[in-house]
Formats: C-alpha cells, structure tokens, sequence
C-alpha cells in the first residue's frame, strides 16, 4: 500500500517534493523558441478501418487563402478560440511517460505537460501546453492531436484540430499514430443517435486497446483509456467493471506511484463504493498539486463519506490554486473548467460544518467576479448564477435575516431578467423582513407577489381559453381539446407554483413573528422551509413530538453536519429531554471545531452548554483521520478568495504627440481599449459604438482611453481624416509593448489581439475581455462597470451577528 510511503515525516516530505509542490508553489518562466506555426490546410480524407496509413490522394493546387481579419488567427477558425498567449513550464502538474517523437526538446516537454493537463481535465491549459509544442515544431503531429484532446466536447475543433494532426502523422512513431487514428475515427464518426454512438465509443475502447497489445508499457494511454471507460457510460459504452478497470489503473500506479491517474479511480468509485477511492483521495492533489481539479476531486469522495471537514479541506485547496492561477496568469475565472462547481459546493459543505462566515464570504466572492455574456451569466452554471443560490442559501440556513434583507441594495444581487432567480431573491429578502418582524417591508414584498400571480393566473386564463377556441375551430375530439387546455395550463404552473410558495413563506413567518405557531406551521409546510427550521416552528406549534422526531429522521439522514445536531439539541432540551440533549450535544461538539459560534443556530446553544457545564467555547478540536496522508499549508497553494489584479502601467504617445499614462488615470476608473489600428474595420465599429455611448460612460464616472497598434505618425494622420473625432484619447503603441503587458498578443502568430479593460481607481482589473473579435456590447460593458465599481472586492464590508435571544425563525 503506498499509504507506507507517507507515515514517516521524512518519506512525506519526500513525496510533497516528488510532486512538485513548494511552500511557494512558484511557476518558473519557460522561454520558447519562436518558431512560426503549420501553415493552414484542408483536412485529409479519413484513414480506413485498418488503422494504417491511408493512400495519398493526388493533391488539387491550393487555392489562395483569403486575409484573415484583424485578431483572427492565420490558420484558420479552430484557431480563434482558446488560449492564444505562450505556455509556460509549470510546476506540480503531474508525472507522466510520454514519449513524443520532436526534434525539439522543450516541445517534448510541452507536450508531457498538456497530456498531465488532460489528466487533470484542465482543458484551457492543456490546449495552451499543446500549441506552444507546435510553434517550437510545426511537425509535432501529437502536439494537435492534444488540442484535439483537450477540446473533446466542442467537436468541431476537435476535427479541426485532428486533421492538422493526421497530415503530419507520417512523420511520427507507430505508438503516436495509432493514438492520432483512434481519435480520428471517433470524433468523426457519426454520433447522431444513441446506437451510433455507442459504436463509435465502442470501437475507441478497441482502437486503445489495440495500442496497449502492441505498447503494454504505454501507461498513459492505459490511464486514458480507464477515463473513457467512465466517461464512455454517457455515450452507452458498457464498463466491463470496476473492479478490472481499477485493475488497469493499478498497473498505471505500479509504474508511477503519483501519476495522476489516482484521479480516474476517484471517479470511477465515486458513485458506487467510495471507501475503494480513499488511498487515491489522499494522493489525488500531491500528484498534481499545480492543478486545482486534482484538489478538488477527493472532495467528491469525502463528501459521499459524510466527512465533511476533509472534504472543506480539498475544495478550498482546489479554490487557491485555482484563484492563484488566475491572479497570475490574468485569466478570467469562469475560463477555468469546473471552477465555480468546485466553489459553490465548497460553499455547501462550508454550511455542513458550521462555518458560516467563511460561507458567506466565499459566496460574495463569486458574485464580486467578473461577469460576462459569454463565460459568466445567469443562464450559465458558473459563478454568477451559483454565488447567488448559495449566497441565500449560507444567510436563510444560519438565520442571517438581516443580512438577507440588506441585499436588496448591493450590486451582488439586481435584477437578473430572469423571472425564477430573481423571484428566488425577492423570496429570501421578503421572509427575512418576516422574520424581523418589519411588517411595513414585508407587506410590500407580499402585495408584489401577490400580483404577479395574479397576472401569471390571468394569463393562464386566457391562454386556456385560446387552446380551447382553437381546438374546437380544428374540429378535435372531446380528449384532444382536454389536451389541449391542460398543455396551456401547465405553461404557467411552475411559475405560480413558485408565487404561491413566495407567499406561504411570507405569510407563515409573519404568523410566527405575531404568535400564531398553529397558523404558521400550516402555512411553511406547505412553503417548504428548511426541515430543521420547521422543525422549530413545530416545537413552538405544541407538536414536540413530531417536531423531535423530524429533527432526529435529520440527523441520521444528515450524518456530520452541524446545523441537524444543533436543532435536535436544542428540540430535546426544550422538551425537557436533558439526558438525550447533552448526548446529541456530545455529538455535535465531536465535529464542532469550525462552528461559528456566532451564528444564530449556535447562539442558541449558548445556555445549554452552560447548563450541561461545558465552558462558553465548547468546541472541540476535530480528531483527525489516519488516511489523510501529508497535506500542505493551505496558503502555501493561494489565497481563499479571488481579488482582481493590478493593472500594469503604460506610458505611450497620443495624436498630438503628447506622453500619456495609464497612471494619469489614478482615482478615476477607465475603459481602455486595444484596438488593431485605423486599418481594421470591426475596431473603428468599435469605437464608433463606445462613442455613441460616450456621455453614458462620462455620467456612469468613466473615463475612456484607446490604444492603437499604429505608429504615431499614422495614428495622427488617421484621426485628421476622421469625418467625427472620438471624443476620447487614442494614444499610440506601434511596438505593442502595453499589448503584450495585457496579453492582447498572440504568442504564437505574434500578432496583436483584441481587448478591452475597465480598470478602477485604485489600478485593478476589475473586467477583461481578450479576443480575436472586439467587444461589441457596450451596453453590457456600461452596466457591468457600474456594478463592479459599486463594491470593494478586496475588503468585503463588515457584518453585524444578530445578537443572542433577537433570533426569529
């Protein structure tokens, strides 16, 4: 077992420095070669089913390639997307084997750094490592095959990119083209229904498995394919079992002990045995420790253990590592694969064990990001839309009804435009004033509730009627008519549904607030509270008995989470039930070390620990598990929570010859533009657009600034010939030095790039947007910008505790 390998002080840290992992985790600069990139091309017909080389057509004369736009990549749409800045050797990404067949040494280890990145399903970089290896050499036919790889789930550049790698294959070894023609054969098979696509996932399983009768020692492909056969289940491939794909994954371990693979067997016993996955969930992050997903996947299996603490642990290292790669690398955070799902459920086992300021924050933190109509919005499972869930979530679950109502002014939580989340918010803030018995505030919340049902029903009305006149006009029988008007019917049920809830809610805490326990418990019921919630208002409604037992059926269907514990301790003593209240009590405290003893769960508790004799912090330290392994200093990974970076100063020349800076702009936020020069098209629609615009942003407080890949001269020559000067500054940047600083460069094609910056007063990037396309939406930018500014990311406003005994359910 290698569990042997950590239970000495120096054999563990012996392994931390195996994986990789410093107190620092520093990423040292690789400097590469600028080669120029393989020329654009049409694809290559698809090889035969017998895996070898297929016969080479005659070859038409190529025809002219048309420019491309300003931004757009050379080589062709496949190119556009993804990451387009140089890749850098980083450290703690994982031990791999990966013989490539380059004349290039460091495209070697670029490619072994983007298949441990696909490991690691850290696809954005991946992609990144494998175009750095094709710029150091164009003839590196894996180095595509990888951005194929990483891009699995977007097929069209998939292909795109496999083809690129099917033209060189011929110049590589037999193991490489075998892996290049397996993937070939299945992102271009056909996939269009469930029987296609269990073939084409069948015959990969066989194309792999073919490899490893000729290559046995290929253990990375051996890893590869134990993914698919997890990952195949979606597309109907049949797993052969567990047990002999954890066969297959040992012999990868047996090779290289911290090879990421330990991944692959955490989701292969996640949803099925996950006490088989532990000796994997203590080595997954120091396999990888430089990739946060390899972090964060252990926590999967905690969780399903119930042990919510080492599951906290994993996910919050996941989160710095994270955070510290896109503080550092300007990446925006919702670019990351699985970032904000590994936050938001951070967030929910941080309410699991009791930590509820730690909660809160972590869920504001999500909502201070950056938003962005493509990466981060409302109709996305990103931080946006999971911030706000949990956010509600984190204040209704410790009885924060102050701070619930106080979101109604903050900038965390407008208007959506979407009907179900903001309905969600008004809900919270409407039962909080409930709760607090402002009868004035809650009264507003419940008239609007009430007419939006109203209306909601009304429409219900009359579409029903509609459905009915028109089935009868077609002359349908009694049943289609039926049909007909249950159809127009269930349109507007869910959202009355919801409406109705709303009100309960709000009408049930008022009777709560007013006395009438009886009155109340009927009413949030049928609201659907919170179980340990209602089970209070139970105990308060004479129904002790139901209420202890609602509380207990928690408990042991909740086992390790604080809040359950809590309510039935609190049920038991009411009861008179002192015995049983100090062993539940007991209970609590085993796993209590992180409570937050200022929540108002736990304030509650205050007089009982008191009777019961245990000291005003009665905490106890948490026993630590024997199969935890050596595991870092937290901040030695990152910082818990994401703040903007600082942007770097410019000093360029503007039309009139004048030096100007980014610094002249300290105290005052700006939009600054990076634009292409007075030659592209879509730049100067632009600008046209931020000038139409202008005097919103003057009036929203923000300056603007343009800067121009043009030499001076012509950038001055270009604004006389303007027919309306822009009525902002364009300054010039000919050698594209502040392009570079902002990573509006192509690294790789040495050509500028598209950008557009809102930096604040105090010199942070609070908003970015980098890309082969400018950024068009300037109704978005102005909106955004005024949200973003309305907050201080780095200094989350002080919070008031709702003091003891002022606590109402």
């Amino acid at each position: 077992m290698r569990f042997d390998l950590m239970r000495s002080p120096v054999a563990s840290a012996a392994l931390l420095l195996a994986a990789g992992l410093s107190p620092s985790l520093t990423f040292a600069q690789q400097p590469a070669t600028p080669n120029p990139a393989p020329a654009n091309a049409a694809a290559e017909a698809k090889t035969d089913p017998a895996k070898q080389d297929a016969p080479k057509a005659e070859e038409a004369k190529p025809a002219e390639p048309a420019t491309p736009k300003e931004g757009h990549s050379v080589h062709g749409e496949i190119f556009n997307e993804g990451p387009r800045q140089a890749a850098y050797l980083m450290a703690g990404v994982g031990r791999v084997r990966f013989p490539t067949t380059s004349t290039n040494e460091d495209a070697k280890k670029f490619v072994e750094q983007g298949v441990a990145q696909l490991h690691g399903f850290w696809y954005f970089e991946s992609e990144r490592s494998f175009r750095q290896a094709a710029m150091l050499d164009p003839d590196c036919a894996i180095a595509y095959w990888g951005m194929a790889m990483s891009n699995r789930g977007n097929a069209t550049r998939a292909k795109g990119f496999i083809a690129e790698a099917m033209k060189r294959k011929d110049k590589v070894s037999r193991r490489e083209q075998l892996l290049i023609t397996a993937f070939e054969r299945y992102i271009n098979a056909k996939a269009e229904n469930e029987q296609e696509k269990k073939r084409r996932a069948d015959r990969y399983v066989d194309d792999l498995e073919d490899l490893l009768l000729e290559f046995p020692e290929d253990i990375e492909t051996k890893a590869f394919l134990t993914e698919f056969f997890w990952s195949g289940k979606r597309e109907g491939l049949e797993m052969p079992s567990n047990l002999a794909v954890d066969a297959l994954i040992e012999e990868v371990l047996e090779a290289e002990p911290l090879h990421p693979a330990h991944h692959y067997r955490i989701h292969l016993w996640d949803g099925k045995k996950p006490e088989k996955a532990l000796e994997s969930s203590a080595l997954g992050g120091l396999s990888a420790p430089g990739i946060a997903h390899m972090w964060h996947m252990p926590g999967h299996i905690y969780s399903r253990l119930r042990r919510y603490h080492d599951a906290v642990w994993q996910q919050e290292a996941s989160a710095r590592v994270d955070h510290a790669h896109m503080m550092r690398d300007m990446v925006m955070p919702d670019q990351i694969h699985n970032f904000a799902h590994n936050n938001e459920w951070c967030i929910r086992n941080l309410i699991s064990i009791g930590r509820a300021e730690d909660a809160e924050l972590l869920a504001r933190n999500m909502l201070s990001m950056p938003r962005h109509p493509k990466y981060n919005h409302i109709g996305k499972a990103g931080s946006f839309k999971y911030g706000r869930e949990r956010l509600i979530e984190v204040l209704t679950a410790f009885e924060r009804w102050d701070r619930l109502t106080a979101l109604r002014n903050e900038g965390l939580m407008e208007d959506t435009g979407n009907e179900e989340e903001d309905l969600r918010r008004d809900r919270a803030i409407g039962a909080a004033f409930a709760a607090l018995g402002n009868a004035t505030e809650t009264q507003l919340y419940r008239d609007r509730f009430q007419k939006l049902m109203d209306a909601e029903k009304a429409k219900q009305t009359a579409a029903v009627v509609e459905a009915e006149t028109k089935a009868k006009e077609a002359k349908s029988d009694e049943k289609a008519i039926e049909k007909a008007k249950k159809d127009a019917e269930q349109k507007f049920a869910s959202n009355i549904r919801r409406l109705e809830k709303a009100i309960q809610e709000i009408d049930g805490r008022t009777a709560l607030a007013a006395g009438d326990a009886p009155k109340a418990l009927e009413l949030l019921q049928a609201a659907e509270i919170s179980p340990d919630q209602l089970a209070l208002v139970m105990l308060k409604a004479g129904k002790t008995d139901d209420a202890i037992k609602k509380a207990d059926g928690r408990v042991k269907s909740n086992s390790g989470e604080v809040l359950p514990l809590a309510t039935l301790t609190e049920l038991q003593f009411a009861a008179g039930k002192k015995d049983e209240a100090k062993a539940t009590f007991e209970s609590l405290r085993k796993i209590s070390e992180t409570v937050d003893l200022t929540a108002a769960p736990f304030v509650r508790l205050a007089p009982i620990a008191a009777e019961f004799g245990y000291p005003a912090d009665w905490r106890l330290p948490l026993e630590k598990p024997a199969d935890l392994g050596t595991r870092p200093n937290l901040d030695a990974l990152g910082p818990f929570r994401w703040s903007p970076g600082t942007a770097k100063d410019w000093t360029l020349t503007d039309v009139e010859g004048k030096p100007r800076s980014l610094h002249d702009y300290r105290g005052r936020p700006v939009v600054v533009v990076f634009y292409l020069g007075y030659g592209c098209l879509h730049c100067a629609e632009q600008l046209k657009a931020i000038t139409a615009k202008y005097e919103d942003f003057r009036k929203a407080g923000l300056e603007v600034v343009a800067v121009s890949t043009d030499k001076q001269e012509n950038l001055n020559r270009a604004w006389k010939d303007l027919e309306t000067p822009y009525p902002f500054p364009l300054v010039a940047d000919p050698e594209l030095a502040a392009f570079r600083q902002y990573r509006c460069y192509d690294d790789f094609e040495k050509a500028a790039l598209h950008g557009t910056f809102l930096i604040d007063g105090q010199g942070r990037i609070r908003w970015q947007d980098i890309s082969y396309e400018p950024f068009m939406d300037t109704d978005f930018l102005l909106k955004e910008s005024g949200r973003l500014l309305s907050f201080d990311p780095s200094a989350p406003e002080k919070k008031t505790t709702i003091p003891a005994g002022q606590a109402k359910l």
